[in-house]
């Protein structure tokens, strides 16, 4: 059985969770609490398998992944059905811009560690932090929605009537964005598919609230 280390609220983790649900998987929730022991992620014995300390990992028997996307990839060349990536090149690559941008533009300036080094090396407020946060935030899923709005390939989801790849990353990181308060009003594709995504079992049983560790 796959075995995902994970942490309720980690968008990262969120996203693979959805994608093993997608896909009908069976698997095991390992949590790493990030903010408990001093960071559950630091320890040497995780740190061994993410030398980074960020989750999720997957376990696949000895194997064993990091990094979301790669993870979900990982998942698709595997188990191809149903897909999380399109047939076409073309389709490929309008996917994988989506998802980058938001897990490689907008979430690394405002993961966890991010935002605890901004309050210990440059003594940020928590206000000051979310403020950050907001910015970059809103900045990034303002260039998501012009990825969306209007395309021909936009349908029900990020790209046609099936979610996949894009919609692993999207619901998360709205999730995230209403953690904090961030503005959606000029979001209405985004919004849009968020509401079509969250009526599907695999992504109800991935959020936050359903998992084993959340509080």
């Amino acid at each position: 059985m796959l075995k995902l280390y994970t942490y309720f609220r980690s968008s990262a983790a969120y996203r693979v969770r959805i994608a093993l649900n997608l896909k009908d998987l069976p698997w095991t929730a390992v949590p790493v609490h990030l903010l408990r022991d001093g960071g559950q992620q630091n320890q040497p014995e995780y740190r061994s398998k993410s030398p980074l300390g960020t989750v999720p990992t997957l376990e696949d028997g000895a194997l064993a992944f990091t990094q979301s996307l790669a993870i979900i990839e990982y998942l698709d060349e595997t188990h191809p059905l149903p897909r999380l990536l399109p047939a076409s090149a073309e389709g490929r690559a309008r996917v994988r811009a989506i998802a980058q941008t938001i897990a490689c533009d907008i979430h690394p300036v405002n993961n966890l560690r991010i935002l605890q080094y901004l309050g210990r090396e440059f003594g940020a407020t928590q206000e000051q932090k979310d403020a950050w946060y907001r910015h970059w935030v809103n900045d990034g899923l303002l260039a998501v929605e012009k990825l969306l709005a209007g395309h021909p390939r936009t349908g029900t989801f990020c790209h046609g009537e099936t979610p996949g790849l894009a919609d692993c990353c999207l619901v998360p990181q709205v999730f995230n964005a209403r953690r904090f308060n961030c503005t959606l009003d000029d979001l209405p594709t985004i919004r849009r598919i968020v509401d079509a995504c969250e009526q599907l079992p695999a992504f109800q049983k991935a959020a936050p609230a359903a998992q084993p560790d959340a509080e």
